[in-house]
């Protein structure tokens, strides 16, 4: 593994431990070089994921893009990191067992809001101001009205 810090192109595996439930090891590592350590993840990847943005353009499937994505919009939340990379994990492997390798930009957002929406509403809303572009308040009136009927029908499932 190419140290991150002086590029040499050898390092040592220091610790290695399960993480994300067992679906990933994570690898400490140290550069024989320079010296410093360094943290590396391991997961599995069912099949090359290719995303095709709104514009047509495709890009390859990017885990760390859309984890970052769901932090700002979890930030300054009672949500944990953790809680972040499992709906991260469980995203990806929604797309790579659908069986298509090419997957719309669009589906990526559907299944973060989805996710986002059972763990918190200002996240919720959060992300989907940027992921359906809202450009007026009204946009966010219409959001969060549609959000509090949701959770008053919700509510009088639960009551029945």
């Amino acid at each position: 593994m190419k140290c991150p810090f002086c590029g040499s192109l050898d390092s040592q595996v220091k610790d290695s431990r399960l993480a994300e439930d067992g679906a990933c090891i994570r690898r400490r590592r140290e550069c024989p070089e320079c010296g410093s350590r360094f943290t590396t993840f391991e997961r599995v990847q069912l099949r090359e994921l290719i995303v095709i943005k709104k514009n047509g353009e495709k890009v390859r499937f990017d885990r760390d893009k859309l984890e970052r994505s769901l932090l700002l919009a979890v930030r300054k939340r009672p949500v944990s990191q953790e809680r972040v990379e499992k709906i991260v994990t469980s995203i990806q492997r929604r797309l790579e067992s659908s069986g298509e390798t090419e997957i719309p930009s669009r589906v990526i957002g559907e299944y973060a809001m989805e996710a986002l929406a059972k763990l918190d509403n200002v996240a919720y809303v959060r992300f989907a101001s940027v992921y359906k572009d809202f450009c007026e308040v009204s946009d966010f009136e219409e959001f969060v009205a549609q959000i509090d009927e949701m959770a008053k029908n919700k509510a009088q499932k639960e009551e029945e």
